[in-house]
């Protein structure tokens, strides 16, 4: 039986504020394989970490991501919502992340997921490339997007770097875009996973990555199908052992 890989779901999300660096540095400690976040825009076109398009879930500010500038952004409490021992936490910029991976004893993978499928952000497909480039990670990440149009400019402006196409539900296309795109796996939910459709997708050649698995029981139905990674919001109860390249999980 396949054993696969987990990611954890904007960060340790399950115990720390979704998308801040203590829920990424807490996937860390507890051995998770890499971890998923969201990229959007701010006024003045800085690249920062946050997965709706509005600020008012996870912060104490209002309004649009796109309207605010990165100075203003960076004054938010994005750690309040969740816990008031997170308290002052802000929301970080890409770079900041990026910096964190450099870091000793960070071999993370990081799947960033381009957040342009409602609010159509330009330049930010270019913006996360370049700063892929600067930091030299391309080896350890992955863009994902629900926009196919913007993995297929991403591709055009990069041959090589990893891309998921994300889809929700059991769309019957998805194998048909995720080629004509350029993608190298579908990130989708169990659901597809788990039916028909995630055949083709294997027979294509198209690794699956899942989003999101939070209960043990979910997990072994989707390994015995053979699944590529799994996305929690609870990566310290899917532990894992790396050994000498193997894998091996831990109730």
């Amino acid at each position: 039986m396949k054993q696969p890989m987990i990611f954890a779901h904007r960060g340790a999300s399950g115990q720390f504020p979704e998308n801040t660096l203590p829920a990424f540095e807490e996937a860390r400690k507890v051995g998770a394989a890499g971890i998923e976040l969201d990229v959007q825009l701010t006024k003045d076109g800085q690249v920062v970490i946050i997965h709706d398009e509005t600020l008012q879930r996870t912060t104490d500010g209002t309004g649009y991501v796109q309207d605010l500038t990165l100075q203003q952004i960076k004054k938010l409490d994005a750690g309040s919502w969740f816990s008031p021992s997170f308290q002052h936490e802000s929301i970080p910029t890409l770079e900041e992340v990026f910096q964190w991976m450099k870091k000793d004893g960070n071999s993370l993978q990081v799947n960033i997921e381009l957040k342009n499928n409602v609010i159509h952000y330009k330049g930010l497909e270019e913006k996360v490339l370049a700063l892929i480039e600067a930091y030299h990670l391309e080896e350890r990440i992955i863009l994902s997007s629900f926009n196919a149009l913007s993995l297929q400019r991403v591709r055009m402006l990069h041959p090589t770097i990893e891309t998921g196409y994300l889809i929700a539900g059991k769309p019957d296309n998805a194998v048909w875009i995720a080629n004509e795109i350029g993608a190298n796996a579908i990130h989708c939910q169990p659901v597809y996973a788990l039916s028909s459709y995630a055949d083709e997708a294997k027979k294509a050649g198209f690794p699956l990555r899942v989003y999101t698995v939070n209960r043990m029981e979910e997990l072994e139905g989707l390994m015995e199908v053979g699944i590529d990674t799994v996305m929690t919001d609870e990566p310290g109860s899917f532990s894992y052992s790396y050994n000498t390249g193997a894998r091996s999980l831990i109730r």
